[in-house]
């Protein structure tokens, strides 16, 4: 099986008539997901290579059975889109786009949870999903990823993302889904969000997370690890290096007051009964052997 997202899936692309988003939603289309739609009030009944465009996501829903929308949207106008998304019926909203205002993103990650509690939002500011031979959502290359399990992934990390699929499909190692929640303040998704999916799936026997410093994300998710998880879990944590005060990279990778660590992230998972890696590849490593003694 695989988490949030399989070869059922339905996507609507709300910016598949921009630049990224047609590049992406074509990409993805070419990987076997069913891309059924695209967006774009001033463009309706135009195609983008033979999908068609609606003015807003329930016309698409509509008109498509559409169950999930990948947002390719800027940034100013994500909150709408989300909402958009939210009213039109999908259960699923993956938002690729950067820079959200971390207001917007409180505003309707709780607008969510209080209207639409059983829609997922994933990200911002994230590089989707992909569950390997079934579905691509976002912008991670599928040719990196081998499909068959078992090992599910989450991470914070975007580009750790990749290496953690390329280095189990070096070893001949599959993956059930990919999970990227992304690194902003107000994730959609969490680690434990993700963790405790991975638990639910039979077909998941081992997981690995990938974290990195800012906030407390990790800590809590070694708690649920340590009272929930039966299966066996390696990680990384980024920014053993990163000076304190200095934001690296984005909005969530900030270590403030001396929290937020790499190390103290990783007592934490390792307390919990996570075997952890010195650095991503060594993360891999040890998923491979925990893999091999299943």
């Amino acid at each position: 099986m695989s988490i949030f997202l399989d070869e059922n899936t339905k996507v609507v692309y709300q910016g598949l008539t921009g630049s990224a988003g047609r590049f992406y939603g074509l990409r993805n289309r070419d990987y076997g997901t069913q891309v059924v739609a695209g967006t774009h009030p001033k463009k309706v009944g135009e195609e983008v290579d033979g999908i068609p465009i609606f003015a807003n996501v329930g016309d698409a829903v509509e008109a498509t059975g559409a169950t999930a929308s990948c947002l390719f949207i800027p940034a100013p106008f994500v909150k709408d889109a989300v909402m958009e998304a939210a009213d039109g019926g999908v259960s699923l909203i993956v938002v690729i786009t950067e820079g959200v205002p971390a207001h917007d993103e409180a505003w309707f990650f709780n607008k969510l949870a209080e209207d639409y509690p059983d829609v997922r939002l994933l990200g911002p500011n994230c590089p989707g999903l992909i569950s390997p031979g079934k579905a691509n959502v976002g912008i991670t290359a599928g040719h990196i990823a081998k499909d068959g399990g078992p090992v599910g992934i989450v991470s914070r990390s975007g580009t750790l993302t990749y290496q953690a699929l390329y280095e189990l499909k070096q070893q001949d190692i599959g993956v059930t889904t990919c999970v990227g929640i992304g690194g902003d303040p107000v994730p959609g998704t969490s680690f434990i969000d993700c963790l405790a999916a991975f638990e639910a799936d039979p077909e998941t026997k081992a997981v690995m997370m990938i974290g990195e410093i800012g906030g407390s994300a990790e800590e809590e998710a070694a708690e649920f690890i340590r009272d929930h998880m039966t299966k066996p879990i390696s990680a990384y944590v980024a920014g053993v290096t990163a000076p304190p005060g200095k934001k690296m990279g984005h909005a969530g990778a900030i270590v403030s007051g001396g929290k937020g660590t790499a190390a103290a992230k990783m007592e934490a998972l390792e307390a919990a009964g996570v075997k952890v890696g010195q650095n991503p590849t060594e993360a891999g490593e040890l998923m491979v052997d925990l893999v091999r003694h299943l």
